[in-house]
């Protein structure tokens, strides 16, 4: 899966850099701010999706001894970075906006409109691309968002063209580029959060650790799960530890079999780490409990 969306990002890369050169030319003669700031949008998203193919090539190295687990946490470096930059143009985005409300600059509209539809088209196109990648990891996903920002770009610069088309009304420009700076700001915290969130090993989005224990106890031999940790080597990749207290006479390589089993079938935890307590263990552990 790695592979294919190290492919549709690398096309969208290429696609994506070379309109950012025609609108940002199409924004320069035409005046409008609705193309120049999804320009600099595109500009940010070809540095981004080089950024998300790069980690790609990088996660597939094998891992050594310096690095156990691979290169894997390079995708969510890069996502946290394509959050970052998508908030801080956006940011951007604002300020000139606010400058044109005080100093309006005279827009041309018609070739505004062309340079606009052609953009959406690609950005649609690049769009449908990246959505038939994993939008669970993290990097395809940063990758989606920038392109998402970019369709919404393209979109609101027609609909800014054709409002001063057909009224003459200039401040529709910046306040439609507002309004997309602003749906950016929000996709790109939402990025930034679950990329952070990966990387301080939280829990995994949507996991919930009842729902799990319940599950676990349920398998024949296991009487009791505890100091269960779950977090991600990537949105993509889970990892667990846990321990469990077998019923009298269980066999203890049954049970971890299907307690492995049933964690990679149910909430798709791949690499697991089982600690069997024994009568001692428990022991030891309440004694511990009490003195604090």
């Amino acid at each position: 899966m790695t592979e294919d969306s190290q492919r549709r990002v690398f096309w969208v890369m290429v696609f994506t850099g070379t309109y950012m050169i025609i609108q940002a030319t199409g924004g320069y003669l035409s005046g409008s701010l609705a193309l120049i700031a999804d320009a600099g949008h595109m500009l940010s998203d070809t540095v981004a999706l080089c950024f998300a193919w790069i980690a790609f090539r990088l996660s597939r190295r094998p891992a050594d001894a310096q690095r156990t687990f691979g290169y894997h946490r390079f995708q969510v470096l890069a996502a946290l970075l394509n959050g970052l930059t998508l908030f801080l143009i956006a940011i951007w985005v604002v300020y000139q906006a606010v400058m044109r409300f005080w100093d309006p600059v005279e827009v041309m509209a018609g070739p505004m409109l062309i340079v606009a539809v052609v953009g959406l088209l690609v950005n649609v196109g690049g769009f449908l691309v990246l959505r038939g990648g994993d939008r669970r990891n993290v990097n395809m996903r940063g990758a989606l968002l920038h392109v998402l920002g970019d369709l919404l770009g393209s979109v609101a610069a027609i609909v800014a063209a054709l409002v001063i088309m057909a009224t003459g009304w200039m401040p529709i420009d910046p306040i439609l580029s507002v309004f997309v700076s602003v749906l950016i700001l929000k996709s790109a915290w939402s990025l930034m959060s679950s990329s952070a969130n990966i990387l301080m090993e939280g829990v995994p989005e949507g996991f919930e650790g009842p729902a799990l224990t319940a599950e676990l106890t349920s398998i024949a031999g296991v009487s009791d799960v505890h100091h269960v940790h779950v977090w991600g080597l990537t949105g993509e990749k889970l990892m667990a530890s846990l321990h469990i207290k077998l019923d009298h006479g269980a066999e203890a390589s049954v049970v971890k079999t299907a307690v492995r089993a049933r964690l990679a079938e149910r909430f798709g935890i791949g690499h697991v780490t089982i600690e069997v307590d024994d009568a001692a263990d428990m022991a030891a552990e309440a004694l511990t409990a009490e003195t604090h």
